[in-house]
This record gives C-alpha cells, sequence and structure tokens, in this order.
C-alpha cells in the first residue's frame, strides 16, 4: 500500500478561528483523516506547511508512520521545530493511523496497547465565560444543566500581559467565586491564566483563589521560564498545569526535571500526534504527572485522535471539549461524537472512527477573518 496524495482542508468552524483537516489517500482505497491546530492568522502558513510536507509521504508506505515523523523533523525541518511545522506533522500523522486503524479492522487505541477505560472524561470549555459577572454565572449553570461536570474559562479582563493591577485581579476573583456559586461545591472549575502573569502576581491570585477549590491553575507563566512556573508551583496550593506551548517531548522533558507542573496539557494536533502523545504522557508518568490534553480543535477528527491518544493512559485525568463547536464538526462529520454527562465512549469502528463530509468542508472553505486590533497599554 503506498500514499498517493495529501488534501488540505481549511474550514470554516463558526467561531474566531479555522480548522484545518487532511486526507491522506492511498492506492488501495483507504484513506485516512488528520486535523492540524490553528490560530488564527498563522492558518494559511499551517495550511502551507502541509502541501510542502506531502512529497515526504507520498509514494511511502502509510504503516510507517515514527518513520515519516522522524523524518519530517529531522530532513524536512533540519531540526529546527516551529508551530507551523508541529501542527501539520500531528494532522498527517493521526491520518497515518486512521489508515493503519481501517487497514487492521481495528480502532486505533487497539493498536497501542487496547483500552484502560471505556469512556473519557471531558469539561467544558467555549461555553461563555465572558461578558459581565452575572452573564457568566448564568452560562456556567446551562452547561452544567447539560451534564457537565467541569468548566474551564479565563477569568481575567484585558490583553495578555506579565502585569496586572488591582482592579483586574479583584475582577478576576468575582467572576470565579460567582460561577462557583452558581454551579455549586461538586462541579470542577479549571482555571485558564493563558501565561500573562509575572510570579508574584500568579501566587497573590492563587492565594485568593484557593477558597473556591478550582481543579486546576493552567499555565500561570509561560513554559519558556520555568524556573518561575515552578517558584509558583512551590508556593500555591493548586495544582498547576502547563504544556500548551510545548510541543514534543523534547520540549516537555525540562517541565519534569523542574518539577515544575502537576499536570500536563499537550495538544494531540500540536504536540507530533498520537503516538507522541503517549510517548509525552509516559515520560510524564514516571515522574507522577498527570496527563489532560488541551483540544481547543474540532469535536471531530482532533476530538477523536484524542480519545484514541488516551484510551490506554494510565496518568490521563480529563480532556478538553469545546461546546460551541458542536455545531459545526457535526456539520462536517457524519458519525458525531457526542458527550453525554460529561464523558465521550470510545469508538468502536475501525481506524479514528470518523466520516468526513468532503463536500460540506469545500463548502465552508476559509473566509478572511477582520484584522485584531493591536491595543496600546491602557486602550480600551
Amino acid at each position: 500500500m503506498k500514499i498517493t496524495a495529501l488534501k488540505p482542508y481549511l474550514v470554516d468552524s463558526g467561531s474566531a478561528k479555522h480548522w484545518l483537516f487532511v486526507k491522506v489517500e492511498t492506492d488501495e482505497g483507504l484513506h485516512g483523516w488528520g486535523e492540524a491546530y490553528t490560530q488564527l492568522d498563522r492558518d494559511r502558513q499551517l495550511e502551507v506547511q502541509i502541501q510542502e510536507l506531502a512529497r515526504y509521504v507520498e509514494g511511502r508506505n502509510p504503516l510507517n508512520i515514527k518513520h515519516f515523523v522522524f523524518m519530517a523533523y529531522n530532513d524536512f525541518a533540519g531540526k529546527r521545530g516551529s508551530l507551523e511545522l508541529f501542527c501539520a506533522i500531528s494532522a498527517i500523522e493521526q491520518a497515518l493511523w486512521d489508515i493503519a486503524g481501517k487497514a487492521a479492522g481495528q480502532p486505533v487505541y487497539n493498536l497501542l496497547g487496547g483500552a484502560f477505560r471505556e469512556k473519557i472524561r471531558v469539561y467544558a470549555n467555549g461555553w461563555g465565560g465572558g461578558g459581565t459577572v452575572e452573564q457568566a454565572a448564568e452560562a456556567a449553570a446551562a452547561t452544567v444543566a447539560k451534564g457537565f461536570t467541569g468548566l474551564k474559562f479565563d477569568p481575567f479582563p484585558g490583553p495578555w500581559r506579565a502585569w496586572i493591577d488591582k482592579s483586574e485581579e479583584t475582577a478576576a476573583v468575582e467572576r470565579i467565586a460567582a460561577v462557583r456559586e452558581s454551579v455549586g461545591p461538586e462541579v470542577e472549575i479549571l482555571v485558564e491564566v493563558h501565561r500573562r502573569l509575572a510570579p508574584m502576581h500568579a501566587i497573590r491570585v492563587a492565594k485568593l483563589l484557593e477558597p473556591y477549590r478550582p481543579f486546576w491553575y493552567e499555565e500561570p507563566v509561560s513554559a519558556q521560564d520555568l524556573d518561575s512556573l515552578a517558584e509558583v508551583r512551590r508556593n500555591i496550593g493548586l495544582p498547576v498545569v502547563t504544556g500548551e506551548e510545548l510541543y514534543t517531548k523534547n520540549d516537555f522533558r525540562p517541565v519534569f526535571e523542574k518539577r515544575a507542573a502537576d499536570i500536563l496539557n499537550p495538544d494531540v494536533c500540536n504536540c507530533g500526534g498520537i503516538l507522541e502523545l503517549r510517548e509525552i504522557a509516559a515520560m510524564a508518568e514516571a515522574y507522577h504527572v498527570a496527563v489532560a490534553p488541551h483540544g481547543y480543535n474540532s469535536t471531530a477528527v482532533g476530538l477523536a485522535a484524542m480519545l484514541h491518544g488516551v484510551a490506554a493512559m494510565p496518568n490521563f485525568l480529563i480532556g478538553e471539549y469545546f461546546v460551541n463547536f458542536e455545531e459545526m464538526s457535526n456539520l462536517y462529520n457524519r458519525t458525531p461524537i457526542v458527550a453525554v454527562d460529561s464523558y465521550v465512549a470510545l469508538p468502536t469502528a475501525p481506524g479514528l472512527g470518523v466520516d468526513m463530509d468532503e463536500e460540506a468542508l469545500a463548502a465552508h472553505s476559509y473566509r478572511q477573518r477582520p484584522m485584531r486590533k493591536l491595543r496600546m497599554p491602557g486602550e480600551e
């Protein structure tokens, strides 16, 4: 069996970003689907990266997955990594696993050691944590009413920066307090910080949040400064998460060495793919670190790849599920993946278990978004 073509599809997600899918075709009629993580204003570059990588797989055996990943990084990229490179590798790698599963007549997780669990716990994101404090509380209650037992959101107002003033700090705490009161004591609140704080602010805010029992404190400090992140972890009582801005296992290794986090959140659509996600998790297991994959991707291919990656992962904790992506994801995927009471059942079909509608993808192609405003400090 040989790969004959790669077809990228950059499509409208109905939100502030696009989704980038790739279809890998073979000369035996089997095909596979993968998804790359995307970021607004960089999605066209991601699409080009996939197109450039096509010649590294065309004419080759799709089952030689590890060889493709190794050569893409070492030969194609000359060991120079980037967001665009690892997103493109991740998408193609997932598609190759999809083909492998279909060729074997097995879901992908059965090729990776089988299932450790029959269903995967997920938390809700994209549910509407912005707006006024009252609106956030109402949206939280509505999301819990749909069955979700965990909610993640960024409570901080204003742009992402290291220094926040007293009013911004107070606003974040008030928002968390309102959501906690709205959803009650049993629902988990996952606090997203988006790498915006300096260590002293991160420590002070964490102590103010502790009475509201957040499930975790995600990326209070950039992983590019692991010493500061470790300092925060040593001085607070909340579990610290990092990994959104890290990619392969080489990037994650210093996190373990510096004991900078309790939980990792690599993204299967940008860390290098399903096998790389598993290898990162295996390293984490040896250091008593849990894994809770990031998932700002569709609830179609990206979510499916995550499900297969964590199915047999002993140190898996919880996965991310964007509720505002459901409608458009289901438009593109003929076999929708549904979250019921904050869990998603493992797919049982061969491969990843998704069946994408190419006509729908083609009908909702890329559309230019308005340029984001570059604000000056203090500017509304």
